[in-house]
């Protein structure tokens, strides 16, 4: 339906064409002169006609493999922008716009100028202002999606800024940072109960590289790893759903950079904002790189029970240890106790001393010895 839309509309085109292509001969000296019409004759009228069928059926005739030549550019053009993240599509339509205008401000004095003088010059005006159209517009694309960054810096600025400005009078304001998920603290799930505690304060973002990292899991053909990524998608939508914070997700993306990881710590220097894990590895680069990030594991490090040297604890001996003579015993929220001696008590209920406690970023480590070992001491 469409296409024949297209088709009369180009016949109609056509037809318009005909009559103004009609006429200019008509109007050409010699060809009145080795005719012998006159414009207001029957004969003129009947070359009209003649003149502006004869183009409107070319125009019918060649209007379908213009329009597929038409819908196959706009194909082409439509699979391109599908591949630029929207901002750069927005950053490179602002940077078109500023070079048109840019052009148009220096060539419009001369073309006037030009245009009063004969056909020639002013010929060569509309081509050197074509010219620098579209130099200037090129240059304005290229020069916007290289200072891409930057223009994201200003753009948040600014909006920092107004949000600021909105806010003076107001007693309470927000200068939180945004905190942006990455793929394992998702599948991991505790994020879901640590927001639910409205410990965590302002917006969620989910980086679109991270879906689609999770989509690719979720995809996988080995079932762990199918049950994992499924598992991260159901915890996404129970945080968008039920939990009242503000999720966004953010489309930025940096084609020169390979590894996710990466991606995430150049999105939060972007943004300004806190990456929220469980890996250790990131964790570390982070630290190197200078971007904040909030380590789940180091919070449930955190809200643990204090123990302190000289505590005595009732703990189940569950297996051997690795050193000779040791046993190991687990805490409700899994810390490790190891206990020198505590081998041949393996599968029994004892009591023991704490003699030192190691802390790091991956967890926690108790070491006890037996109580009934220093009462005989004593």
């Amino acid at each position: 339906m469409l296409n024949k839309i297209f088709r009369w509309l180009l016949t109609i085109i056509g037809l318009i064409l005909g009559y103004v292509v009609t006429a200019a001969v008509l109007k050409i000296d010699y060809v009145k002169h080795l005719f012998s019409i006159n414009p207001t004759s029957i004969t003129a009228i009947i070359v009209y006609i003649i003149g502006t069928l004869l183009i409107g059926i070319l125009f019918y005739l060649i209007a379908p493999f213009i329009i597929s030549l038409v819908w196959k550019a706009t194909e082409l053009l439509e699979n391109a922008l599908q591949k630029l993240p929207t901002n750069d599509i927005i950053i490179g339509a602002m940077g078109l716009i500023i070079g048109l205008l840019i052009a148009y401000l220096l060539m419009n004095p001369v073309v006037s100028f030009m245009k009063g003088t004969n056909s020639l010059l002013a010929a060569i005006g509309i081509v050197v202002a074509i010219l620098l159209e579209v130099i200037f517009g090129t240059l304005g694309i290229n020069l916007a999606l290289k200072k891409k960054e930057d223009l994201y810096n200003i753009f948040t600025f600014m909006k920092k800024f107004t949000k600021d400005k909105k806010q003076k009078g107001d007693i309470k304001q927000s200068s939180s940072q945004p905190k942006i998920l990455d793929t394992s603290v998702i599948i991991d799930g505790r994020i879901l109960d640590i927001l639910k505690t409205g410990f965590v304060e302002g917006t969620i973002v989910i980086p679109q590289f991270v879906l689609e990292e999770l989509r690719h899991i979720a995809d996988s053909s080995d079932n762990l790893k199918r049950a994992r990524g499924r598992r991260g998608l159901d915890i996404l939508n129970e945080i968008q759903k039920e939990l009242p914070v503000t999720v966004e997700i953010c489309e930025r993306d940096f084609p020169n950079v390979a590894e996710v990881d990466s991606k995430l710590l150049k999105l939060a220097e972007v943004l300004g904002g806190k990456v929220i894990t469980n890996d250790f590895n990131l964790n570390k680069v982070a630290e190197f790189q200078g971007v904040p990030v909030l380590n789940i594991n180091e919070l449930a490090n955190a809200v643990k029970p204090v123990v302190i040297p000289g505590e005595e604890m009732n703990i189940h001996i569950v297996k051997d240890g690795k050193e000779s003579g040791q046993g190991v015993a687990y805490l409700d929220d899994g810390t490790m106790i190891v206990v020198e001696g505590g081998k041949k008590y393996v599968g029994e209920v004892v009591d023991v001393i704490v003699t030192s406690v190691l802390q790091t970023a991956a967890g926690r480590m108790i070491f006890a010895k037996m109580k009934n070992s220093q009462d005989k001491a004593v």
